[in-house]
């Protein structure tokens, strides 16, 4: 069987196992290059091709090349080629992110070397929190193994010291997407997402199931009560936070032209609901947040809903119509929200993020913040401003 068989076999079952990275696969060019020791991704003009070392490719069992493809895979739904000129450290960066995307693999996908969270359980690292995290997490440990001689983990110091001797996850055909214009790197972003959407539909129409991470449809059938008091803490939460509304009206005549219908002038609160879509954050938490969101809604607040996950992915106005399209699914960060509200601070005096709290943020807000963690999530009282858990 010819290397490109055995390609088509092995996506095949891919196919049959996870429909959704199958049909993703497809869609992109795949070629054979001994320019990479293992594999990789690389620039296709406006669109991403994977390349594969044919030797390497030999040396794999069938379940560790399904896991081979779906490495490559996550790393271009999570859109880590095009964010990675946002870390200094280059090689820290390159574990942070397979330390991300290899918690969306099989366990016995992962070929021998793959970097496991589960090899570092000393340091109880927080699962699915998003490259930025681990990004921060290894800068850590790198200043406490200088300090003390070692972080508290010995494989840990084994991976840092791999580090430092150069020895990380080859991403060298990614340094071409690092001085790319800003408006190309969104015109790559754009088309990766068309496709991705693409095969969420082949899925669907196969009966295949959506992966978590890439479910971008949050639909609330019935609105359940609320499990906090939106109401009466807004309204000692927000203060002034106020927008203006002015309608004419007959019944109110106008003191300046006699005959002509007055004004009538209406206040409205206006919030900046901020949501976290990163892959940490769960379907049943985002269908958690929407109930909320939508009983704020009906206090009368005039409300906009941006989401993000390592970056802002929407900003638009809701509505109430009781559904989400999800976007991001990646990382966590939230310094790109503060810096928003921060920016926006006469247009949104105040702003509420709801989030599973898995991270934390450098930026120092310039107004009001609330933030509403989920349910099943663990309390975190080092984020700046207000903090609530819902309960029931």
């Amino acid at each position: 069987m010819s290397k490109t068989q055995d390609l088509s076999k092995i996506s095949k079952d891919l196919m049959l196992k996870e429909p959704y990275y199958g049909f993703f696969l497809i869609m992109l060019n795949k070629l054979w290059s001994n320019r990479l020791p293992t594999a990789g991704v690389s620039k296709n003009g406006i669109n991403y091709q994977l390349a594969i070392n044919p030797e390497f490719w030999d040396s794999l069992s069938n379940d560790h090349k399904m896991g081979l493809l779906k490495h490559e895979l996550l790393h271009i739904a999570f859109n880590h080629l095009t964010t990675f000129s946002m870390f200094s450290n280059k090689r820290l960066a390159n574990v942070a992110m397979d330390m991300e995307i290899n918690q969306y693999i099989y366990k016995n996908w992962l070929p021998e070397g793959g970097i496991d969270i589960d090899n570092y359980q000393e340091l109880n690292l927080d699962r699915k929190a998003g490259s930025r995290y681990y990004y921060d997490k290894l800068q850590q440990f790198k200043e406490d193994k200088k300090q003390n001689g070692s972080c508290g983990c010995d494989n840990m110091d084994d991976l840092l010291d791999n580090i430092e001797n150069g020895n990380t996850p080859d991403h060298s055909t990614w340094e071409e997407f690092e001085d790319l214009p800003e408006a190309e790197k969104k015109l790559i972003e754009k088309q990766i997402q068309r496709i991705l959407n693409e095969a969420k539909e082949q899925t669907i129409k196969k009966c295949g199931s959506i992966p978590g991470e890439m479910e971008d449809l949050i639909k609330i059938d019935e609105i359940i009560p609320a499990k906090f008091d939106w109401r009466g803490y807004l309204r000692r939460f927000t203060g002034t936070s106020t927008k203006v509304f002015t309608k004419k009206t007959r019944r109110k005549e106008n003191i300046r032209f006699a005959g002509n219908p007055g004004l009538k002038i209406k206040m409205k609160q206006k919030i900046l609901l901020a949501i976290d879509t990163s892959g940490s954050v769960s379907n049943s938490e985002l269908m958690e947040f929407m109930n909320e969101i939508h009983h704020i809604y009906k206090t009368g607040t005039d409300v906009t809903i941006l989401q993000c996950d390592t970056k802002i992915t929407s900003i638009e106005e809701y509505k109430g119509n009781n559904q989400l399209e999800v976007h991001g699914r990646g990382g966590t960060e939230f310094n790109p929200v503060i810096n928003y509200f921060n920016e926006n601070i006469k247009e949104y005096t105040s702003m509420v993020y709801f989030t599973d709290g898995e991270a934390w943020t450098s930026v120092k807000p310039k107004g009001k913040i609330l933030w509403v963690l989920s349910e099943q999530s663990n309390m975190n009282n080092e984020l700046p401003g207000k903090v609530i858990k819902l309960e029931l």
